[in-house]
C-alpha cells in the first residue's frame, strides 16, 4: 500500500499540473456566470445600422448581421453551452456508471445480454442516435436536448465501467474478501469503486466536451435549441451568412471559445486520469 502511494506520487510529479487549462477554463467560466457583469450591450438588441461591424474600440469581437454585439452574446451564450454540457455529462455518467455496475455484477446471461444490447447501441454512430432522438420532439429546448444528448451517450461509459467491475472480481484479493465475509457494500466502495473511479472521472470529463460538440453540431444542423436561445452552437449556425459576407469574425469567435474549452478539458481530464491511476 505504501509503495503505490509512493509510485502514485512520483507519478503525479512527473506530469506537470495542466496550470494553463485550469486557469483558461475557469476565467471563461467565471466571465459566463458573471456575463451580466461583463456584457457592454444587451446580446439580444437589434441594430441593423451597425451589422457586420468588425472587431473596433466600440465592439470588440464585432457583430452578427443583426447588429448585436458578439462580446455580449459570447459570455451570455456560453453559460448555455457549459450547463448543456455538464448536465448531460451528468445525466450520461449517472446512467453508465449505473448499468455498467449492474452488468459487471450480473449472472453471464444477463451479462451476455448487456453486451448484445451494447454492440446494437455502438453499432450506431452518437452524432446520428442524438439527431433522431432530438427530431422526435416538437420543440426543442436546453433541458430536451441535455436529456437526449445524456440518453444516447452512456453506452461507452456502461461498457468501461462493466470491464472495471468485473476485473477485480477475478483477482485474489476480491476471492479473499468474499471468503471472509465481506458485504456488497464493503466490495463496492473498498474494492471496485477505487478501481473504476480513474476510468470513469475521465470518460465524464469527456462527455462534457463531446455534450458541447453535440450541442453545436446539433444547432448548426437547425435541430438544437432555438435560434433566440444563445449558444455557441447558434452562434455558429450562423456560419452561411459569415462566408457570404465575408464576416469571419462571427465564425471565427464562437469556433476559438469552443476549440480553446475542448482543449483544456481534454489536457485536464488526461492528468486527473493519470493521477488517479
Amino acid at each position: 500500500m505504501v509503495l503505490n502511494r509512493v509510485n502514485k506520487k512520483k507519478r503525479t510529479l512527473s506530469v506537470p499540473f495542466p496550470w494553463l487549462s485550469v486557469a483558461v477554463l475557469g476565467l471563461v467560466a467565471l466571465g459566463c456566470v458573471f456575463h451580466k457583469q461583463l456584457m457592454r450591450f444587451d446580446p439580444s438588441y437589434i441594430d441593423l445600422y451597425h451589422a457586420y461591424s468588425p472587431p473596433g474600440r466600440v465592439y470588440w469581437f464585432g457583430t452578427d448581421s443583426m447588429g448585436r454585439d458578439l462580446f455580449s452574446m459570447i459570455w451570455q451564450g456560453g453559460l448555455i453551452s457549459l450547463a448543456i454540457g455538464v448536465s448531460s455529462a451528468l445525466v450520461s455518467g449517472a446512467a453508465g456508471i449505473l448499468l455498467g455496475v449492474l452488468a459487471g455484477l450480473a449472472p453471464k446471461r444477463l451479462d451476455g445480454l448487456f453486451l448484445k444490447l451494447m454492440e446494437v447501441f455502438l453499432s450506431i454512430p452518437t452524432l446520428l442516435l442524438v439527431v433522431l432522438v432530438q427530431s422526435l420532439f416538437s420543440s426543442a429546448s436546453v433541458l430536451s436536448l441535455c436529456l437526449v444528448i445524456g440518453l444516447t451517450s452512456w453506452p461507452s461509459l456502461a461498457l468501461m465501467v462493466r470491464m472495471q467491475v468485473r476485473q477485480p472480481r477475478q483477482e485474489l484479493f476480491y476471492k479473499s474478501a468474499c471468503a471472509m465475509g465481506a458485504g456488497g457494500w464493503h466490495l463496492l466502495r473498498y474494492h471496485l469503486l477505487p478501481h473504476l473511479a480513474p476510468s470513469a472521472i475521465y470518460m465524464t470529463i469527456m462527455e462534457v466536451r463531446s455534450a458541447i460538440i453535440y450541442e453545436s453540431t446539433l444547432s448548426f444542423m437547425g435541430l438544437g435549441i432555438p435560434i433566440e436561445v444563445l449558444s455557441w452552437g447558434s452562434m455558429l449556425s450562423m456560419a452561411d451568412q459569415a462566408f457570404l459576407s465575408n464576416a469571419w469574425w462571427i465564425m471565427i469567435v464562437p469556433g476559438f471559445f469552443l476549440v480553446g474549452i475542448m482543449v483544456c478539458l481534454t489536457q485536464i481530464g488526461e492528468y486527473i486520469r493519470f493521477c488517479l491511476s
